[in-house]
């Protein structure tokens, strides 16, 4: 199986290949568009901010060539964000492959204290409803570091709750996307990989 990584301005990207070597898969992490575009499987990660790797994005082609993207393709954390329509974040434009708006989380007045951002750690997740997940993930942990979060819509095929619902996971067509690490969520992690790297 020729499995991709895109190579860009974001971190994360060697842990995912790591986690994808305990699995038995050896992916090329790669900027080259023609060897995305004729990948099996493609993977979007990324930790970062939005604006400056947007612009990275279109300064290198990248943007345009993961809008065309057919194979199965799953974005992570940041890759989820840049994959929908606009962001909070410096009000960037993003992708718009999911058409959803990302917002920073805001703690209830009065409890700023007590709620804290970013929304970091262990949490569960929810009303599982794609490819990448089966009956047995629901409910299960898995790990999130982020500000800034996908609200609910007809894309969301995974919640969870931190100061209010919303979208853990996406999926529309052939992208997939989790707003967590599956990289860094243990057993429960791999097997959303295994599913992902399992679709037709």
């Amino acid at each position: 199986m020729n499995v991709v990584i895109i190579k860009y301005n974001a971190g994360n990207i060697r842990s995912v290949s790591y986690a994808l070597k305990r699995l038995g898969v050896e992916a090329d992490i790669t900027a080259d568009k023609q060897k995305i575009l004729n990948a099996d499987k493609v993977i979007f990660p990324g930790v970062g901010e939005a604006s400056n790797t947007m612009a990275y994005l279109k300064k290198e082609g990248l943007d345009a060539v993961i809008k065309e993207l057919k194979q199965p393709t799953l974005g992570i954390c940041l890759g989820l964000q840049l994959m929908c329509k606009h962001s909070e974040e410096f009000d960037t434009d993003c992708l718009g492959i999911f058409d959803v708006n990302v917002k920073r989380f805001a703690p209830p007045a009065g409890q700023e204290f007590d709620i804290k951002v970013p929304h970091m750690g262990w949490n569960t997740i929810q009303d599982l409803k794609t490819g990448i997940f089966d009956a047995s993930l629901e409910s299960q942990y898995v790990y999130f570091v982020h500000s800034y979060y996908a609200e609910l819509s007809e894309h969301t095929v995974a919640t969870t709750n931190y100061i209010h619902p919303y979208s853990a996971a996406l999926h529309k067509s052939n992208f997939y996307a989790t707003q967590f690490h599956p990289e860094k969520s243990g057993d429960v992690g791999a097997r959303i990989l295994e599913n992902f790297l399992r679709l037709p």
